[in-house]
C-alpha cells in the first residue's frame, strides 16, 4: 500500500488524543469588518503566544498524514502531538504564520481554496500559487478547501468533481504534492 507494514487490527489504536487548532485569520480586522470576520480572527501577537506556549509546553506539531499514519498503521505519535490548521489560504498564513512556525520549527496544514490562489493578483489579500508552493517546499501540508469556496451540499456529481478533484489537481500541479485531505468549504457537509 506504501504506507508501510500493516499491524493486526487489534494492535492498531482505536483513536488518538490529538488538539487539532483551526484558525482563518490571523491579522486584526478593521473595525468596520463584520462580525464573521471578527469572529474568525486572532491577533498576529496572541498567534505568536499560542504557538510559543505549545513549544514551551513541550507540544510537536505533526501533520493531519502523521495522525492519519497513526490511526491506520499504528505508527508511533511523538509524546504531546497537535495538528495545526488554516483555511483559505489568506496572505498572512504565507506573510506571518509561515515564517513563525518555520523559525520555531513547527509545521501546519493550509486548506487554501484552488480560485483565491489562481487569482490572487487580483485580489492580494489572498496568497498566491508561488507562495504555496514555497510552503510546500518548506515542510508544510498544503490540502484542499475546494475550487471556489462554494457549499457543497445537494450538489451533483460533476459539480462535486470539478470543486474537489479540479482543486486537488490544481494543488499537484503548482506543489508538486498531492493533497491526502480535504476540508469542506462553510464546514457543511451531506
Amino acid at each position: 500500500s506504501g504506507l508501510g507494514p500493516r499491524r493486526d487490527a487489534a494492535a492498531l489504536p482505536s483513536g488518538a488524543r490529538v488538539p487539532i487548532l483551526m484558525y482563518h485569520y490571523v491579522s486584526s480586522p478593521s473595525l468596520t469588518a463584520d462580525r464573521l470576520r471578527h469572529d474568525l480572527s486572532v491577533e498576529p501577537t496572541e498567534f505568536e503566544a499560542q504557538v510559543r506556549w505549545l513549544k514551551k509546553n513541550g507540544y510537536t506539531t505533526i501533520s493531519l498524514g502523521q495522525l492519519h499514519e497513526h490511526l491506520s498503521t499504528g505508527k508511533d505519535l511523538p509524546p504531546k502531538p497537535v495538528v495545526l490548521t488554516f483555511d483559505d489560504g489568506h496572505i498572512e498564513h504565507y506573510a506571518f504564520v509561515y515564517p513563525l512556525l518555520k523559525s520555531l520549527g513547527m509545521t501546519a496544514t493550509f486548506f487554501v481554496v484552488a480560485d483565491y490562489a489562481t487569482f490572487s493578483y487580483t485580489n492580494p489579500t489572498y496568497l498566491s500559487w508561488q507562495h504555496a508552493r514555497e510552503m510546500a517546499d518548506g515542510g508544510m501540508s498544503i490540502e484542499s478547501h475546494g475550487r471556489s469556496h462554494r457549499e457543497l451540499r445537494n450538489r451533483s456529481f460533476q459539480f462535486l468533481v470539478w470543486e474537489i478533484l479540479g482543486s486537488i489537481e490544481q494543488i499537484e500541479a503548482y506543489t508538486g504534492q498531492r493533497p491526502r485531505f480535504f476540508c469542506y468549504p462553510v464546514g457543511h457537509y451531506d
